[in-house]
């Protein structure tokens, strides 16, 4: 099989599993303990955090550990919600882009059902993109929170979230990324970029599934979504998973350790493959911006077919693929990002996403492309309008 689904989850890297396996054996203390197991726990989690920080750019006490990206975005988006308009009750507005991941989109929508905010939501272009100019439309006084991702996990837009975040700051508005897709392909440095806060995700990394991380910018408040012991120092209660956060920071260093060069080998591996796909199926439309994409997706819509049945037929060549967000599988609907980038409904049903790790081949792309070509004209064949 040829997996190509590496945006929804990636294998654990053996380097990862050495370097947690002692903390899921002999060293099971908890790092809350005032004993010798407990001791050597907190050392590995202090450890840990520093190099998740060091890899962030940012300090170890800007580091909040959670279970993966999914509640590091609602802790982001709500925790700073919540806690500006604690502070001042004027500000109970969230911004949040048309195309972002569910974590992100469900939060603001939770604080405009439970809590009262109003969500504004940035529009985008037919290629993903978000603007300095849309972004400024959307910005008020009573905005507590921008929220727009790094990288969109569907179509590979990268969005200037450097440009964005300074946009924010000069309306001292505190501006979080999701960086979960991100995360092994672009710069994580927090001070580059500008940003407050930032999500990441370890399965993405090589990491097992279970475990992220949110940076907040040291002035920030935080609202704890989960409450307990006070561990995180007060910002996430609960027994730190000490394992799962050597594991996120193995990864992290090790998708770092020549991640330009990596990314320029897996980006013109990409464009090759776009470029087959293209050739063996004319009517293919390449999805999001083509040149400012992550080096590790390629998406296209396949008018005349539907995704789920092209889906099914690469697999029965070998290659394995998703017809767009894996937390959208199983539904019916067509992508709301798609949608959102301004493609019918019928089209974006269409939709087939390509996404690649590291350890990917030209051999495996060429065989992929022309596995495409076939699945594409057998679903095509079956359906006599097309």
């Amino acid at each position: 099989m040829i997996f190509l689904d590496a945006a929804a989850t990636t294998p654990v890297r053996r380097e990862v599993l050495d370097a947690m396996w002692p903390f899921l054996t002999g060293e099971f203390g908890n790092p809350s303990s005032r004993h010798s197991f407990g001791d050597s726990a907190a050392r590995a989690l202090a450890d840990a955090r520093a190099v998740t920080a060091g890899a962030l750019g940012c300090r170890p006490g800007e580091i909040v550990f959670t279970s993966g990206g999914t509640e590091a975005d609602n802790l982001a988006v709500q925790g700073i919600a919540l806690a500006r308009r604690t502070a001042d009750p004027r500000l109970d507005r969230v911004v949040i882009s048309a195309v972002e991941h569910p974590a992100v989109e469900e939060s603001a929508r939770f604080l405009e059902r439970v809590h009262g905010f109003s969500v504004d939501v940035v529009p985008v272009d037919s290629l993903g993109r978000v603007t300095e100019a849309a972004l400024a439309a959307v910005l008020r006084p009573e905005t507590a929170l921008v929220s727009i991702m790094y990288a969109n996990n569907e179509v590979g837009t990268v969005q200037p979230i450097a440009r964005l975040a300074a946009l924010a700051r000069t309306q001292r508005i505190p501006f979080h990324t999701d960086a979960v897709q991100a995360a092994g392909w672009l710069p994580l440095d927090t001070a580059a970029l500008g940003v407050d806060a930032l999500s990441i995700s370890g399965h993405k990394l090589g990491a097992p599934k279970g475990q992220g991380a949110l940076f907040v910018r040291g002035r920030i408040r935080l609202e704890p979504l989960i409450h307990g012991g006070g561990q995180e120092r007060g910002r996430r209660s609960g027994t730190e998973n000490v394992a799962g956060a050597v594991a996120l920071a193995t990864a992290l260093t090790l998708s770092q350790d020549g991640q330009q060069a990596r990314a320029a080998l897996v980006a013109e591996l990409r464009d090759d493959f776009i470029g087959a796909v293209r050739a063996g199926v004319p009517g293919a439309v390449l999805t999001g911006d083509p040149a400012e994409r992550l080096p590790s997706v390629a998406s296209f819509c396949f008018p005349g077919t539907s995704g789920e049945s092209v889906l099914l037929e690469l697999e029965r060549h070998g290659v394995i693929c998703s017809s767009g967000s894996a937390c959208a599988a199983g539904s019916d609907e067509p992508s709301p990002v798609l949608l959102a980038m301004g493609f019918d409904a019928t089209t974006a049903q269409t939709a087939v996403r390509f996404s690649f790790d590291a350890t990917i081949t030209a051999a495996e792309l060429r065989e992929a492309a022309a596995a495409v070509r076939t699945a594409v004209v057998s679903v095509q064949s079956l359906d006599p309008t097309s």
